[in-house]
């Protein structure tokens, strides 16, 4: 019997190389009772933002589990305890929004007991060395508090609050994420758009606002929300990001139209 059954796995450790299968290799040693799933390992290198709102975006809709999260390098490591689950990786904001989403930290600890860490830890290599054997520990049913010393929550490491300004008629709000589909995620509430009606223009471009893009026309520009409850702009059968010349990073402006 385990304390908890699953364990997920969210990095920017790439498919090309061996990273990713030696950190589950690092698991199936020490864990090998306990499920993985990979949320993913194609975080953009060092993308903090994207890593943070992957993680955040998914685990309200996975098992009780310990999340682990690796982007990033030179971070001290922390676990932080939720309602929901525990999280394991690295102080630099990437935890810290997925803790939110599972209930709010209630605590936080940074282990520093070498006996739960890989017998030889490689400075850039914590998901195998440290993140992945402090992982197993707690699955196997060891108590977080046990791992090091608990530590002040408010100096944990936060990622600047993206940009979301919202006036009559109007809302710019940062893009966080463009998906493989090159729909356009924004960091406004999807409930920021029932301001705005049904016909509007997205950096200047006209567009419609429906609750499924695939409802409206065949090359429509379209404003939605989006599964995660934000609001976002697609076009049925093309890529809004490659017509709007949008990034993640970048602010979008969505206006009603007239």
């Amino acid at each position: 019997m385990t304390a908890f059954d699953w364990i997920s796995l969210t990095t920017d450790y790439g498919l090309a190389d061996g990273f990713a299968a030696q950190l589950r290799g690092a698991l199936a040693r020490s864990a090998p009772a306990v499920g993985v799933i990979e949320v993913t390992h194609l975080v953009p290198a060092g993308d903090l933002r994207r890593g943070a709102a992957v993680l955040a975006q998914t685990v309200p809709h996975l098992p009780r589990a310990i999340h682990l999260g690796s982007v990033g390098t030179g971070a001290r490591p922390i676990l932080v305890v939720t309602p929901g689950g525990l999280l394991v990786g690295p102080d630099n904001g990437l935890l810290l929004p997925a803790a939110a989403a599972l209930g709010a930290v209630d605590r936080v600890v940074e282990p520093a007991d070498g006996a739960w860490f890989a017998p030889r830890v490689h400075p850039s290599f914590h998901g195998r060395d440290l993140y992945a054997p402090v992982a197993a520990r707690l699955a196997a049913g060891a108590r977080p508090d046990d791992a090091g010393p608990v530590v002040d929550p408010a100096g944990l490491v936060r990622l600047p609050e993206p940009i979301v300004e919202i006036g009559p008629g109007w809302l710019t709000a940062e893009v966080l994420a463009v998906d493989r589909f090159g729909n356009v995620q924004l960091a406004a509430p999807a409930t920021a758009l029932d301001q705005l009606g049904a016909d509007l223009l997205v950096a200047g471009r006209p567009a419609v606002r429906s609750t499924v893009f695939t409802d409206a026309p065949v090359g429509a520009l379209v404003v939605y929300g989006d599964p995660a409850g934000l609001a976002a702009v697609a076009i049925n059968g093309g890529r809004a990001a490659d017509l709007l010349g949008v990034e993640a990073g970048d602010p979008l402006r969505i206006a009603v139209a007239g």
